[in-house]
């Protein structure tokens, strides 16, 4: 049985709805974040020193990085109808977005997604963030023209991993005039698999503490 660790509006959602969209059987522990800290309680240490949501135990292992856990749980523990086959041309494509997430997107995404809720960023790297935040939801917007899935027009796990990301810059009316960014965003959470990610998960965005 595989084991998600689970931390309140965290990339965990990703596994959730992997495992609810690819029929991969799970056991999840939930953790409530620190109410003052807003970071992982010391119970997910014990887990992976490291603390970080996902933590995933599965076949001797405990892994914490989203896209490795995503493409290792389609391709061991599902039918791979979440992947992209490694003699389908749009292979190097999926395993490219798959990553682009964390990778290319991350840092940008998630500094200025959390920002406000630490009092902002001085100027200069405030202006440099946001232009690459820009630079990124353009790539997006054109690589979506057309197009219903990033890539071998299906749903995949490359689909859960953007998803995170392209939620917190609806939040911030980023996507509004992106149009094939709204589209897309909308279709991936009006999908039963979202909605039961959030009905077992909670929210996935972080919200401002009162």
């Amino acid at each position: 049985m595989i084991k998600l660790h689970h931390l309140e509006t965290s990339r965990s959602s990703r596994i959730i709805w992997l495992c609810e969209e690819g029929g991969i059987e799970y056991e999840m522990v939930r953790y409530a974040r620190d109410p003052k800290t807003r970071r992982s309680p010391a119970a997910l240490a014990d887990v992976h020193r490291l603390a970080k949501a996902p933590t995933v135990e599965v076949d001797g292992h405990v892994m914490v990085e989203s896209g490795a856990i995503l493409e290792y749980l389609v391709e061991r523990h599902s039918d791979g109808a979440l992947g992209v086959a490694v003699d389908h041309p749009e292979r190097a494509k999926y395993l490219e977005w798959l990553h682009f997430a964390e990778g290319t997107m991350g840092m940008s995404f998630i500094i200025t997604g959390i920002a406000p809720m630490l009092g902002g960023l001085p100027d200069v790297m405030g202006g440099f963030l946001n232009a690459e935040v820009k630079n990124l939801l353009d790539h997006v917007e054109v690589e979506l023209e057309g197009k219903d899935f990033l890539v071998a027009d299906k749903f995949t796990g490359a689909d859960i991993n953007l998803h995170y990301m392209l939620e917190g810059r609806a939040a911030m009316g980023q996507l509004d005039s992106r149009p094939n960014c709204k589209r897309y965003f909308e279709a991936l959470v009006a999908r039963p698999g979202y909605r039961k990610t959030v009905e077992l998960g909670g929210p996935v965005l972080m919200t401002r503490p009162s």
